[in-house]
């Protein structure tokens, strides 16, 4: 049995986080995320064992790539079988971010993880739905206004998940700087 269920996120500062949570609300059956589980998913890795996952924070420790300074951008969905699932909020620039996210995808092929296949698209996720509360129209629109200016995403993250009756907690096994240095 894999014993630990990784993906690699970085968090928007405090005050952005502070931001999303104020926006959250209005939208019936959303299951809001908490504080602690608000970040842009860099690169979901899933079920390893200890070796590999100590391979995986080896290999993530050489990724070099300069900091980022971001803005949220527009709220969206995702769905699966024609329901929605997932409220998010998009950052910019996506280019930027896409880099990083190639380049943690790099490292961790390194530590024998394989190539992400799924299309990248930075965001946070706001709230997810259940299949019994699906919203049936776009509740983006929903959202209010996400007033924040740029922050700067300087660091990210090695993160184990633990799913629990309350859903997901996330906690941080190691972590990275972004620095000047490429």
């Amino acid at each position: 049995m894999a014993g630990h269920r990784l993906f690699v996120a970085a968090r928007p500062p405090a005050m952005v986080r502070a931001a999303l949570i104020a926006a959250m609300g209005g939208v019936a059956g959303a299951r809001w995320q908490s504080d602690d589980q608000l970040h842009v998913t860099l690169r979901f890795i899933g079920a390893v064992d200890r070796h590999q996952a100590e391979d995986i924070a080896v290999a993530l420790a050489r990724v070099r790539h300069p900091p980022i300074d971001a803005t949220l951008g527009a709220c969206g969905t995702f769905a699966r079988q024609g329901r929605i699932d997932t409220l998010w909020v998009g950052l910019q620039p996506r280019d930027r971010l896409t880099n990083l996210h190639v380049r943690v995808d790099a490292a961790l092929r390194v530590a024998g993880v394989a190539p992400d296949a799924r299309a990248f698209l930075p965001h946070v996720t706001l709230a997810r739905f259940s299949r019994t509360a699906a919203p049936t129209e776009d509740v983006a629109m929903r959202v209010a206004p996400l007033p924040v200016g740029p922050f700067t995403l300087d660091r990210f993250a090695l993160y184990e998940s633990r799913l629990g009756a309350d859903g997901a907690t996330y906690e941080p096994v190691a972590h990275y700087r972004l620095d000047a240095v490429v």
